[in-house]
């Protein structure tokens, strides 16, 4: 791993879990980690569920763009982080993979969503403080 560590979020939509996961650690990493999010089939938009649970964070996804999976992208990534993509996530050696099993957030409500959002903040912070230990979890 190199000095600025890249984590690459996966999920199927790259419109809720992942971009929910970047949103955290952008924002709880200081500036320490590179983040990148990416979908095997990307939707057009960002879910509006998630943007308003991470409103309610305080943390501002509504702009971003879900985005394609590429080669690329895993091949740079230090960590790759799958959140129910199956197989499609290219494997490359000495990248550390870990796959979070969340439920989907897509056509639920924001009650549903909450919970979801939380449980990948827990899993944000833990994954920061193994990655930056310095950091600390904010």
């Amino acid at each position: 791993m190199t000095d600025k560590p890249t984590v690459l979020f996966v999920c199927v939509h790259n419109a809720g879990r992942s971009q929910m996961a970047a949103g955290f650690l952008r924002e709880l990493g200081g500036g320490d980690i590179d983040v990148l999010s990416a979908g095997s089939a990307p939707k057009d938009q960002i879910n509006p569920v998630a943007i308003e649970a991470m409103a309610e964070e305080g943390i501002d996804i509504a702009d971003n763009t879900p985005k394609v999976l590429t080669v690329d992208a895993v091949k740079v990534s230090d960590v790759v982080i799958t959140m129910g993509c199956g197989d499609v996530c290219p494997i490359f050696p000495g990248k550390r993979y870990e796959d979070w099993v969340l439920d989907d957030p897509a056509g639920q409500g924001i009650e549903a969503v909450r919970p979801i959002r939380d449980e990948i903040r827990r899993r944000v912070e833990a994954l920061l403080l193994d990655l930056a230990p310095s950091q600390g979890a904010a």
